[in-house]
């Protein structure tokens, strides 16, 4: 009985394992989507970005470039910047609340060696993704930019983002027409407009919000998953070799020296019935079906939660 239910259990263990780290994955808020944007979406060219905006062919893609404008302004250490976002936000409670936020941009665009392709800034909400200026203190340190409704010994923090026009930058986004007919990168199909000054594992740290200990426990929660649906598929499959075992296996019936009775036809060993299989293989068989179609379906599930194959 145990042998049989065995099978079964890791298999629903290593789902609920799978089910647990995509839940933490997610509790990581809007940073798990770009993430698995910025690991996933295809790579094209600027030129082709460019073809598929104006020919109407359009898709969610990534581009990569070196930023560029005419028009930048400076910080205060005299970079020449593009973007400037400034976010502050007050802590209530648990929670933090922002109740201020602000966005300085010039246009400017992506080139490489080819081509260039503008932005559209106003598009770029939690898509941005820079190392950030963080300031760190209480409501009373704002001075008149504190709300009335916040107590001013509440902690504080203001975060700026920023971009510089001697940046590399990739971005995804949805090459479309602006309504000066200019090719554009925008938001589009239900999907963000990001703009990422970083490389990949450096931005995965920021957009966790520099917090290891969840990503390390979807990490460990997968790979619990994917062990115990191997072990769940190896000890089905050894179950179901033991019980064909059983079935084919030839048995020899020593000759019994009571007279056969002939009135009844036949096996003798049953009550007038043929005789039949021992055993149950097609309930064996189907056991074995169903840990493949359930490996199968965690493995889709896996990689939906993982963003699939990362791109060259």
């Amino acid at each position: 009985m145990i042998a049989a239910v065995l099978p079964l259990l890791l298999v629903a263990g290593g789902l609920v394992a799978l089910v647990a780290g995509l839940l933490i994955l997610r509790s990581l808020g809007s940073g798990y989507r770009i993430g698995r944007l910025l690991a996933t979406t295809p790579l094209v060219p600027i030129s082709d970005a460019i073809a598929m905006a104006t020919g109407g062919n359009r898709a969610y893609v990534a581009i990569e470039g070196r930023i560029d404008s005419d028009d930048e302004f400076e910080d205060a250490a005299h970079n020449p910047l593009v973007l400037r976002r400034t976010r502050v936000a007050a802590r209530v409670g648990l929670r933090w609340r922002r109740f201020e936020e602000g966005l300085e941009a010039v246009p400017f665009e992506v080139r490489d060696a080819v081509a260039g392709i503008a932005l559209d800034p106003a598009a770029l909400g939690d898509g941005l993704v820079v190392m950030p200026r963080i300031s760190q203190g209480r409501v009373r340190d704002l001075g008149d930019r504190a709300p009335a409704t916040i107590p001013s010994d509440a902690p504080a923090l203001v975060t700026i983002d920023q971009v510089s026009s001697v940046e590399h930058a990739r971005v995804l986004g949805w090459p479309s027409i602006d309504g000066q007919g200019r090719p554009v990168m925008t938001a589009g199909a239900g999907r963000p407009l990001i703009l990422s000054t970083l490389g990949t594992d450096e931005a995965m740290r920021v957009l966790a919000g520099g917090e290891r200990a969840r990503p390390r426990l979807a990490a460990a929660a997968f790979v619990l998953g994917a062990v115990l649906l191997v072990l769940g598929m190896v000890v089905g499959g050894i179950a179901a070799v033991s019980a064909v075992g059983v079935i084919d296996a030839p048995t020899v019936l020593a000759a019994d020296p009571s007279p056969a009775p002939t009135s009844m036809g036949g096996d003798t060993r049953s009550s007038g019935q043929g005789p039949g299989l021992v055993g149950a293989p097609a309930a064996a068989i189907g056991g074995v079906l169903a840990v493949g179609l359930a490996s199968v379906g965690a493995t889709l599930l896996y990689v939906r939660a993982t963003g699939g194959r990362r791109p060259r």
